[in-house]
């Protein structure tokens, strides 16, 4: 009613509602999906008299296009192929599988390495296949943490997919719908969050969903004196509110963050100009909550480089290289993220 505080459940079911009101037919399918692994979504209520379900998008107007919500057993690779098999009979349709945990896709890595990340240019044959991959470093564990962004970053070229970490919600909103709504069909891979899905600022305004557009490079939110900014901060996802949160308590100004929400295709042309408002700016900083071996450091730190000016230096700041995604306990993953976030505003080596 006031147009403020949508959060990303109510943005992507908005997404889904007007493509479907627009005559885009939606499917999605996964483990869970109809009420979200983290009970954010409601696309499918269930009477608890006589379990008969019901599909609200499904009932939105009359002569709307049909909406399926399917929850699929543990089966990756089976349900993916499967899917990525609709994908390519039913190009005008938006055809989505979503992960319990982004981890879980790699239970489907054969199709994703076979079909949808070479399947244009082995075969000539477009896919406009989305997966949905929770991720996010909230101290669950190794195998509840990470959708592995580094094998998506590694299998990445020729223009072949989209690998995207949208941090609002209406940039899931406008996501969603520039994957049917332009001509072009490319596989989209969504890395979606977990803490994310509630945090009030991660909550957008309909005007945002309805004037807005898919940002693939984020800048500055805070007014800060470019004149006084000498570092630029680099991120993705939820690691941007880590530091944010941290900026404003210290009163840091010297500092700026800017979020890179397409991993792929890299826009080096939107980073640049935000590099460019900063006369001062000496460092480039990539910050990521990952391992310095996993996220997507090495895939772009080549990418970074391009962009350096005279007299400024590139760094990382991650967590140390791992064996494992993440540690198992919730005290030793908050000691590490307090340090990433230290190392981000601190001295660098």
């Amino acid at each position: 009613e006031s147009g403020q505080g949508i959060d990303w459940a109510t943005a992507e079911a908005l997404a889904f509602g007007t493509l479907l009101c627009e005559g885009t037919p939606v499917r999605l399918s996964g483990q869970d999906c109809g009420r979200g692994t983290f009970s954010q979504r409601h696309a499918i209520l269930v009477d608890q008299e006589n379990e008969e379900k019901f599909v609200p998008l499904a009932n939105i107007r009359f002569g709307q296009a049909p909406c399926e919500v399917i929850d699929s057993p543990l089966a990756e690779a089976s349900v993916l192929g499967f899917e990525y098999g609709v994908s390519l009979a039913e190009p005008h349709m938006l055809v989505l599988w979503e992960a319990q945990f982004g981890d879980f896709a790699n239970g489907a890595q054969v199709v994703i390495d076979q079909f949808l990340a070479a399947g244009e240019a082995k075969w000539g044959r477009g896919c406009g296949l989305t997966l949905l991959l929770p991720h996010g470093h909230e101290g669950q564990g190794a195998e509840h943490s990470s959708a592995r962004i580094e094998r998506f970053m590694q299998l990445s070229a020729g223009f072949n997919w989209e690998v995207c970490v949208p941090s609002n919600a209406a940039q899931i909103f406008h996501l969603l719908r520039r994957q049917m709504l332009r001509p072009q069909r490319k596989p989209l891979v969504v890395m979606t969050p977990k803490s994310l899905l509630r945090h009030k600022n991660a909550a957008s305004s309909f005007d945002e969903l309805s004037g807005g557009t898919f940002q693939t490079v984020i800048g500055e939110i805070d007014d800060l004196p470019a004149k006084e900014v000498t570092r630029l901060v680099a991120c993705a996802g939820k690691m941007f509110y880590d530091l944010l949160a941290a900026r404003r308590e210290r009163g840091i100004g010297h500092v700026a963050l800017v979020r890179i929400a397409q991993l792929y295709p890299f826009d080096d042309r939107r980073l640049a100009e935000e590099m460019r408002k900063y006369p001062r700016l000496s460092e480039l900083v990539w910050c990521q909550e990952e391992p310095l071996n996993q996220g997507a450091w090495y895939a772009k730190h080549h990418r970074l480089v391009p962009l350096l000016g005279k007299g400024q230096s590139l760094h990382v700041v991650s967590r140390p290289a791992s064996a494992s995604s993440a540690v198992g306990y919730p005290a030793r993953h908050a000691a590490q993220q307090k340090d990433v976030v230290e190392h981000a505003f601190g001295p660098l080596a």
